[in-house]
């Protein structure tokens, strides 16, 4: 039996840009011609799967219907939720439609990730698939690349697929603990059927079950999309399905994906993903010349541009603040010595320093390597004049 993919994509990206509200959702932000939503849409682009059904928002619908069109996704279903409630009312009412078999295999895949090789994704979900029985959920885990807050994470029991605990988001320090005890980050990707579904939503959330029920069946449906109905679903609280479902049942089982992933869920993630892509970006026309080195406009996006700087020896930016934009940089050579306001900060390989809007900042570089960052600037101006100079050593200053 084929497998049917079920993308929830009614995620908001607020983490990425917390002080504008109308910023695009993480998943429909272009990074250079390409979207997540449409590597999604291309990853269940196999024979394993049916067309697609698509859980969002409804003032989500006009940008889901461009970007299918834009891929060329002909075959689809729109389930279309009046209010944000997470991902728990997402999985079940999308879960609750007559149009789906009570053993129909589902994969549900948030909308916002990146996994380098759908190849081997689709033949860890074509396997597994296979082993599903009734009650079954198996999530997917993936091996951390550092401890983070960011994230969800799960442990498993010795030498077992099955899942031991589930620990939602900790702080910096019970990660660390976590990650090396082995637990795995919670990749929101799940593996079930309908039928398991309704069963432990029938089990352990017996009135939010009712609620989406009734959404569905008082839903207005127009040829692909399923309008749920505004006044049951309003009575529904916002949940997770880690919270609703996950954290209260036995015997989940689990699947360590072997691939690179990401959510692209921080600007250390997607400076990180430039960084290693800046040598597409490379031209003449992009590189300028300053005193203390050399900057380049990699890619400029809706209320963001990423740049890489590189700091020569004895380079010394300009003390200086802006009026309309935060930056985020990423070190991934040298030593800067950073000023952020009243800190000096020795900054190693790796190091995300944000700085705030309106912070006194600068980079100066002590060493004989040079330094190099890839720079991200997040706000509605984003120009050379937004740069308020303080002190200066190559006398730019202008009285």
């Amino acid at each position: 039996m084929k497998i049917l993919p079920i993308i929830i994509c009614g995620g908001a990206g607020t983490r990425l840009f917390a002080e504008s509200k109308n910023n695009l959702p993480k998943q429909f932000v272009d990074f250079g011609n390409w979207t997540m939503f449409q590597k999604t849409l291309d990853r269940i682009n196999s024979k394993i799967y049916l067309p697609p059904i698509i859980s969002t928002n409804i003032k989500y619908l006009s940008l889901v219907k461009k970007y299918l069109k834009k891929y060329k996704i002909n075959k689809y279903k729109i389930v279309l939720e009046p209010f944000k409630k997470n991902t728990a009312p997402a999985i079940l009412s999308t879960s609750l439609l007559k149009c789906i078999k009570s053993s129909q295999p589902i994969i549900f895949l948030p909308s916002d990730q990146l996994i380098s090789d759908k190849v081997r994704f689709n033949l860890a979900v074509k396997k597994n698939a296979k082993k599903i029985q009734y009650k079954d959920i198996f999530v997917f885990g993936i091996k951390p690349t550092e401890p983070s807050d960011q994230y969800g994470y799960f442990l498993r029991k010795d030498k077992s697929i099955e899942v031991s605990k589930f620990i939602e988001k900790p702080n910096m320090q019970n990660a660390k603990k976590l990650v090396k005890k082995g637990a795995l980050w919670n990749a929101g990707i799940f593996l079930s059927t309908k039928e398991s579904i309704i069963f432990h939503f029938l089990n352990k959330q017996k009135t939010l079950f009712n609620q989406c029920l009734n959404s569905v069946n008082n839903s207005v449906n127009k040829n692909n999309l399923v309008f749920l109905d505004r006044k049951s679903f309003n009575k529904i609280k916002p949940i997770s399905f880690d919270y609703a479902i996950l954290e209260k049942i036995k015997n989940i089982k689990s699947i360590k994906l072997i691939s690179n992933w990401s959510d692209l869920g921080s600007w250390k993630a997607i400076n990180t993903l430039f960084k290693n892509n800046r040598f597409k970006y490379y031209n003449n026309k992009n590189l300028f010349i300053r005193p203390w080195g050399t900057y380049r406009n990699l890619f400029k996006g809706k209320n963001f541009l990423i740049k890489e700087l590189i700091v020569k020896k004895n380079g010394c930016l300009s003390l200086q603040k802006h009026k309309h934009r935060e930056e985020h940089w990423l070190v991934f050579e040298g030593k800067p010595e950073i000023t952020l306001n009243k800190k000096i900060i020795i900054a190693k390989i790796g190091d995300l320093i944000h700085i705030p809007k309106g912070a006194i900042h600068r980079i100066n570089n002590k060493y004989k390597k040079p330094v190099k960052i890839i720079e991200a600037q997040i706000g509605n101006i984003l120009k050379e004049s937004d740069i308020v100079r303080l002190e200066d050593i190559y006398g730019r200053i202008k009285l």
